[in-house]
């Protein structure tokens, strides 16, 4: 007798696929009575299948029920149970919901009654974690695994065949068209109705151009957010598991990528560019062929037009399922973020995220220059890249510094001025923005200084003439001139032109833009965002051949990055996986060379901010007369020590110059080792000190050195962190420090070892800036120093004000030091650092031998010096450490209102930490979070870095001329970032 054929699904014999109607209490009884499971139900969602979380009486969770569409057969879940096995077996690094088996190896499935008719209903393995879908931002880390996952489960279904994957269903992007044109009319909006259309009409245009060399398998076919579950424990969402093969069918292998990338496009702050750590992730274990590159987009595109069109369908079959109801806005998030930009944009940023280059557009060489009546050699070309010295001095704050570049290269002869093409130009791009500004331009603008003909430049047809605007072919390109419609073309629409013709008559002062982009192509904006440039330069040329200039060299250190890595030691390491390139900094801001402005909230280096102008002037004046060393006479070392010591409390009033706050520690050690007779040192654990052998020996943070407490030579010895917020003695128990670490100096002199010197920072750095406990110095200094040791400040990073209230951090604990270290902001970014002691002291120094430091002391270190403390002084930069480093410490505070992750705000002035906790009752360190958080603030336009032990403590340390503006942008920002991530309480 023969068999039937196995049926399978065909979503276009179906009038509708709604979820079986199956309560909780009818899915006990078919785990119970079918499935042999005992178990309580819980409703899961779903869009078309019944699923329910079964667990115990205590409740864990034992397994998921899942009872299929009826329209699906018996053959279609064997191939998804099967499939499931397959990936299961061929990476066991991932979980996979597995179809659960009686001992004698058989499946737990069965057949039961629906609503709909017989399905199948069976018990599949439960992953904890949950899934990845909500609105959360997800990081590039997160992002780049569900790339690799989906890689991972399209290599081991490659060679899977079963008769189950014979299916038509309303998800394989290979039926997209019939899928829209069937189910549009679910959308009762008729222009978001003719949005869809006409979106996946283009995109199945492009698809079937090359759907013939599209690879075909087996794909899951729906590793989306909601079906890639998070690995449990993990601070930030990583997936390691994969649920819901319902849609395992046969389809173009790249459609699981588009599947997975559709996905993220509705969550917080993701824009599509945000996709591409996913496709480099999935390319890097399963190679995208140039086909599957450009197709990728497109298939992204009919994925969010039928879930669209699905989505309002199933919301209209099964008004009951909530499950499909709330996904509806979703839904049209991910249809609006897929067309956002166009195709041919996000096809070439897929092509150049996965190393496939294209041969830049290029005019040719013109039989005439496009601008007659002004030769080449008389336009001055403008450079308003970071780079430029006409963005000295905050002049890239002006929108207009373009306007002011050109106006005064026309006034010193030159006939005209062109800008360059795709070069960034940091003036346009706002300066305090959570989002990039459009910065790079798609075309040349023209300024003209006397009265010019625009001609033809090769022979052509007109597309468009009309005021302040012409258009005419060149070669294969499409040659656009816009200017002041003032101006009225020669040429009229479709005619022929020849090289020489005149186009339009422009006058003086005409501003003119020009641009060449492929014909039949998208609009190409004038300006675009960085993020996209290349995407959108791809479809355009430079115009600057057509009037004699040279072209721009776009690939001029695009291996930058790579290159540091070849010849800087790695060990020097840099901020961010993906770090920008900074090369200019003003004030609180720095730019890179894409012309997006970042707020920098880590540089105590630079307290009066970033290229100060009279540290510039100073620097120059005093470069053009002398720099040498401080073994000859000359009048500014006397002058900064002067000024130095004067800061300081008897009897600190002798200066030793250094480079560094590293070479500070170090020579203070040596200092009061060798004053003190005694060679052991007494330091506080978790801090930092510097990398020289002197000061690291003293470092114990864990984090400059894991190894730090278990390699320290036997002459340091450490005590307790005094750090009340998490150490060892909390709260009103932080009293106890000081006591503590009396005793361990006591007890290295009784043991015959008495400490020859006491070191700290006077305010706890390296723990985020936390106060010392009150007393704390008071009662440790005594204790050194009734051995013959000596106390010894660093105050390298807390030094010069930033505090506010004090300029000196020992001045918070009432104080006076025999030592005092200082580095970092006595320079401004030069290296400067000194050492301030007692004459006595400082003699004892010769016993030793003489110290020397060649450029410690210089004459330009030594009029940088003087410029810092007099600018400090001028523009009252201690007192606005006071006002805005309060405001913003009030901010940062409220945050821990709206957010449970922050655990409190330390510090005082501005060097503040702001540390990010689990638990406000353990105080367990939210590392991993922090560090996500850290890359969101970048994306977001804000430099900020964690410090401490477990890397859990915002460090906020900006220029000290920061503004309230400012301070309100990175408190803004910063609660913004923790909303995306999903802190919000």
């Amino acid at each position: 007798m023969p068999h039937p054929e196995p049926r399978t699904i065909d979503f276009f014999a179906e009038d509708a696929l709604p979820a079986p109607r199956t309560t909780p209490a009818e899915a006990e009884v078919i785990a119970a009575q079918h499935l042999g499971m005992d178990a309580r139900a819980q409703p899961l969602g779903s869009q078309q299948d019944a699923n329910f979380r079964l667990q115990d009486e205590e409740g864990a969770v034992l397994a998921v029920l899942k009872i299929a569409n009826p329209a699906f057969g018996p053959v279609e879940i064997e191939a998804q149970d099967t499939a499931a096995d397959l990936i299961a077996a061929a990476h066991p690094d991932l979980r996979v919901a597995t179809v659960l088996r009686h001992p004698d190896g058989s499946p737990r499935r069965t057949l039961v009654d629906s609503d709909g008719g017989p399905a199948v209903a069976r018990l599949l393995r439960y992953l904890p974690g949950g899934a990845l879908s909500g609105p959360r931002h997800l990081s590039p880390g997160t992002v780049a695994a569900m790339g690799t996952i989906a890689a991972k489960v399209s290599t081991a279904l490659r060679e899977f065949r079963h008769p189950g994957l014979d299916r038509v269903l309303q998800w394989d992007l290979r039926h997209a068209d019939r899928v829209v044109a069937t189910l549009a009319g679910h959308i009762t909006e008729p222009e978001r109705r003719a949005a869809v259309q006409d979106a996946a009409a283009e995109a199945w245009k492009l698809v079937q151009g090359i759907a013939d060399v599209l690879p075909q398998q087996a794909v899951h076919l729906d590793l989306t957010d909601d079906n890639l579950i998070r690995r449990p424990g993990s601070p930030v969402p990583m997936p390691d598991g994969v649920i819901d093969f319902g849609d395992l069918t046969t389809s173009w292998a790249v459609s699981e990528l588009a599947v997975s990338l559709s996905s993220l496009l509705h969550h917080d702050g993701v824009e599509p560019h945000h996709v591409l750590p996913a496709v480099r992730a999935f390319h890097a274990l399963r190679p995208l062929s140039a086909a599957e590159a450009e197709a990728l987009w497109p298939l992204v595109v009919l994925r969010a037009a039928g879930l669209v069109v699905s989505g309002r369908q199933q919301a209209a079959v099964d008004a009951d399922n909530a499950y499909a109801t709330a996904a509806l806005d979703r839904e049209w998030r991910i249809f609006e973020q897929a067309v956002h930009l166009p195709t041919p944009v996000m096809t070439h940023l897929v092509r150049t995220a996965i190393g496939l280059t294209d041969t830049p557009a290029a005019p040719g060489v013109p039989e005439l220059p496009l601008l007659r009546g002004i030769s080449a050699d008389r336009i001055a070309v403008l450079d308003l890249s970071v780079d430029s010295d006409a963005m000295d001095a905050g002049a890239w704050l002006d929108a207009d510094a373009e306007e002011a570049c050109s106006a005064a290269a026309l006034a010193d002869g030159a006939a005209a001025t062109a800008t360059r093409y795709a070069q960034a130009r940091p003036n346009l791009g706002p300066a305090l923005s959570t989002r990039s500004g459009a910065t790079v331009p798609t075309g040349i603008d023209l300024r003209l200084g006397r009265a010019a003909v625009l001609q033809a430049p090769a022979a052509g047809r007109i597309l468009t003439a009309r005021a302040g605007t012409v258009e005419i072919t060149h070669g294969s390109l499409v040659l656009t001139a816009s200017f002041p419609t003032t101006a009225t073309p020669l040429v009229t629409d479709g005619a022929t032109v020849r090289p020489g013709d005149d186009l339009v008559h422009l006058p003086a002062g005409s501003r003119t833009h020009l641009s060449l982009r492929a014909p039949g192509g998208p609009a190409v904006p004038p300006l675009v965002r960085p993020e996209h440039a290349p995407g959108w330069l791809s479809l355009t040329a430079d115009p600057a051949p057509l009037l004699g200039l040279s072209t721009v060299d776009r690939t001029h250190d695009a291996d930058l990055l790579e290159r540091r890595g070849a010849v800087f030691a790695t060990v020097q390491e840099h901020y961010y996986a993906t770090p920008p390139r900074i090369e200019r900094g003003w004030r609180h801001h720095l730019l890179s060379t894409d012309g997006r402005s970042y707020l920098d909230i880590v540089n105590n280096v630079t307290p009066l901010g970033h290229a100060h102008p009279r540290v510039e002037q100073a620097v120059a004046r005093q470069l053009r007369r002398l720099n040498t060393n401080s073994r000859f006479h000359y009048a500014s070392v006397v002058e900064f020590t002067e000024r130095l010591a004067a800061l300081l409390p008897d009897p600190l009033d002798t200066v030793f110059l250094v480079n560094s706050g590293s070479e500070a520690v170090d020579l203070a050690l040596r200092l009061a080792t060798g004053a003190s007779g005694r060679p052991d040192v007494v330091a506080v654990r978790e801090a930092y000190h510097g990398w020289t052998y002197a000061s690291d020996a003293v470092s114990t943070s864990l984090q400059d050195n894991p190894n730090a407490l278990a390699t320290r030579p036997d002459w340091v010895h450490t005590v307790d962190s005094p750090n009340s917020y998490r150490g060892r003695h909390r709260g009103p128990d932080a009293a106890r420090y000081a006591p503590r670490a009396a005793a361990v100096i006591d007890e290295l002199a009784a043991a015959g070892r008495p400490a020859g010197a006491f070191v700290s920072e006077t305010f706890y750095g390296n723990a985020g800036g936390v106060a010392l406990p009150d007393g704390y110095l008071t009662e440790v200094y005594a204790a050194v120093r009734r051995h013959g040791g000596l106390a010894v400040a660093d105050e390298v990073q807390a030094g010069y004000g930033r505090l506010g209230h004090w300029f000196w951090g020992f001045e918070q604990q009432q104080v006076v030091p025999d030592v005092v270290c200082v580095a970092k902001a006595m320079g401004n970014g030069h290296p400067l650092g000194a050492v301030i002691t007692s004459r006595a002291v400082a003699d004892r120094y010769r016993e030793q031998g003489y110290f020397f430091s060649s450029t410690g002391g210089s004459p330009v270190s030594s009029v940088v010096g003087v410029t810092v403390l007099d600018t400090l002084r001028d523009e009252d930069l201690q007192g606005n450490a006071v006002r805005v480093g309060g405001h913003l410490k009030r901010r940062l505070s409220a945050l821990a209102d709206r957010h449970p992750v922050v655990g409190t705000v330390h510090g005082s002035g501005l060097y503040l930490g702001l540390e990010l906790v689990r638990d406000r009752g353990t105080l367990e360190p939210a590392t991993e979070e922090t560090a996500e958080l850290c890359e969101r603030m970048l994306d977001l336009g804000v430099i900020v870095q964690p410090t401490g032990d477990h890397l859990n403590i915002l460090k906020i340390k900006p220029p000290l001329c920061i503004d309230t503006e400012a301070a309100d942008f990175f408190a803004d920002t910063l609660d913004l970032a923790l909303t995306q991530l999903g802190h919000a309480g």
